[in-house]
């Protein structure tokens, strides 16, 4: 799941902010480089359309943290403004984890990502279902409803091992050490450790952006 120890915790990641009685809310605070958020050496190329600044979330299926943090990210994508374009990438920690990037896109050459995000991290998360396996998974397609013919000819499509070649040189490339994680405009990444959870995380990728949109 990770490659160095998240003090994060699910409480955390959707934990309220406090108010203090009779007080004002107090605004969040610019984050810190180097501390809550890192600049890449080398800007990553994006594949957002031109004049869009890219999103995009670094996540596992079998991960408890990236489970626990999807229903705020979702509510935060929702409110992202139209030049901003986000997108998923499942990481590969090691060669087990394949089978569940070929999961994710195939979902995604299907166009069910939206549809089928939160169904997986439940079969995962809830339903204790092992989809760890290439025969594990093709059988939970199936009961799904996908045609198995079909849906397995994409899983292990030429296509989809491409997207997976792709997607490690990205997690490298933005130099992730754990999930889940945010690289923002090819040359910013933040994740719970930096930040300090993942609802700080999401308030320093909003200021990401803001920087990315000024230097355009």
């Amino acid at each position: 799941m990770k490659r160095r120890e998240f003090s994060l915790t699910a409480a955390a990641v959707l934990a309220p902010a406090m108010i203090g009685t009779g007080a004002a809310v107090a605004q969040p605070a610019k984050p810190r480089e180097g501390k809550e958020f890192l600049v890449l050496d080398k800007r990553v190329p994006a594949e957002a359309p031109a004049g869009k600044i890219e999103v995009i979330e670094f996540f596992w299926y079998s991960c408890p943290h990236c489970n626990a943090f999807e229903p705020a990210l979702e509510a935060w994508v929702k409110s992202l403004p139209k030049d901003v374009s986000f997108r998923r990438v499942p990481v590969a920690f090691r060669d087990d984890f394949a089978p569940q990037q070929r999961l994710f896109y195939t979902l995604d050459a299907l166009n069910k990502v939206d549809e089928y995000q939160a169904k997986v991290f439940r079969a995962v998360h809830v339903e204790r279902l092992p989809l760890t396996s290439d025969e594990a998974i093709l059988a939970w397609a199936g009961k799904q409803g996908f045609d198995p013919a079909k849906f397995a000819e994409i899983y292990r499509s030429f296509s989809v091992a491409s997207k997976l070649r792709r997607a490690v040189q990205l997690q490298d490339a933005y130099k992730v050490e754990g999930v889940p994680a945010l690289g923002i405009a090819g040359r910013y990444y933040t994740d719970g450790t930096l930040a300090g959870s993942m609802e700080r995380a999401l308030q320093v990728a909003d200021f990401l952006i803001a920087e990315a949109r000024k230097a355009r």
